[in-house]
């Protein structure tokens, strides 16, 4: 009686010679720690790809297995931040020893935060998509960190319509009157008749993929949102009462913004930092006016960086 299990991936070749670009596992999911710029390490729920590449042209298959233990290593008893993320593809590499030089894995999460309201202070927890990749491609590392922020976005050309339909709507109602009494004017803006049209806004999302250098270990999750949202000034609530819904129609009506000026905004903001070597934006305006969505992109604009 045989007394090893047979083991294909080592003792048969290839059916069809030819090197592979990526081979692994999409979707592994497992709790992972997560360490944030400027927060305590937390733990997130992620969904994990992890590949190598394949160079031996008559080799099987590669070792799957290898690569989930040491997921599942740094799952148990790790921390993931840069350190950990190079040593992981490390070991990616190093556990295929002859069959791959290439590795990468993507870490998919919410990232949960407490966000305070704007007047009433109080809070209420708001996710965050977020999405670490690391690669090693020919010896060339690259860590990529993305985010997705919602926010509201009211259209500029809307505004400026409602204030000529509300202007018409005030010479209709006092141009008969010799003198306007401030009292019945105060009265009647507070009516449907006297704010008898309102803008268009929608819920908006910005896609934020940057670059990292070597500069910070912990990721600067927090650090972008808190970029992005100051930026834009008018983030999705989390807990409201009703001050802090008057408190963002104020805010809303103070920053009208087209997706055009939404990405100028965080183009601007984000060639302020220090620990991003590239960035790519993608604006999304969720229109309520029209059936499709207004879309901008831009990037930092470097030389074999980024392209729109």
């Amino acid at each position: 009686m045989p007394t090893s299990m047979p083991d294909i991936a080592n003792h048969t070749t290839a059916q069809t010679e030819g090197t592979l670009d990526w081979v692994g596992m999409s979707n592994i999911e497992m709790p992972i720690i997560v360490a944030s710029k400027n927060e305590s390490e937390r733990m997130v729920s992620a969904h994990v790809d992890a590949f190598v590449n394949l160079k031996d042209p008559k080799a099987k298959g590669i070792h799957m297995s290898r690569l989930y233990l040491l997921l599942d290593d740094l799952s148990n008893s790790g921390v993931l931040d840069q350190q950990s993320l190079v040593s992981l593809l490390d070991g990616f590499i190093s556990s295929h020893q002859d069959l791959s030089d290439n590795a990468k894995v993507k870490f998919s999460f919410d990232y949960h935060l407490r966000r305070k309201s704007l007047i009433s202070g109080k809070q209420g927890w708001k996710a965050y998509p977020v999405t670490i990749t690391g690669r090693v491609n020919k010896g060339k590392l690259t860590i990529e960190l993305s985010i997705d922020i919602r926010y509201s976005s009211t259209c500029p050309c809307s505004a400026a319509l409602a204030r000529q339909l509300i202007q018409k709507a005030f010479t209709d109602k006092f141009s008969a009157q010799d003198k306007l009494n401030l009292e019945d004017v105060h009265a009647w803006l507070g009516t449907t008749e006297g704010v008898v049209a309102t803008p268009h806004s929608q819920r908006s999302v910005a896609e934020i993929k940057v670059l990292l250098n070597k500069e910070s270990q912990e990721f600067p999750i927090t650090y972008l949102v808190d970029l992005v949202e100051n930026a834009l000034k008018t983030p999705v609530q989390a807990a409201v009462k009703r001050e802090d819904e008057q408190e963002f129609a104020r805010l809303n009506g103070q920053n009208l913004m087209f997706c055009e000026d939404a990405a100028r905004r965080l183009q601007h903001a984000m060639h302020q930092t220090s620990n991003i070597d590239d960035f790519w934006l993608k604006i999304n305006h969720l229109e309520s006016l029209h059936a499709h969505d207004a879309v901008s992109i831009t990037t930092k604009g470097i030389p074999n960086g980024y392209q729109a």
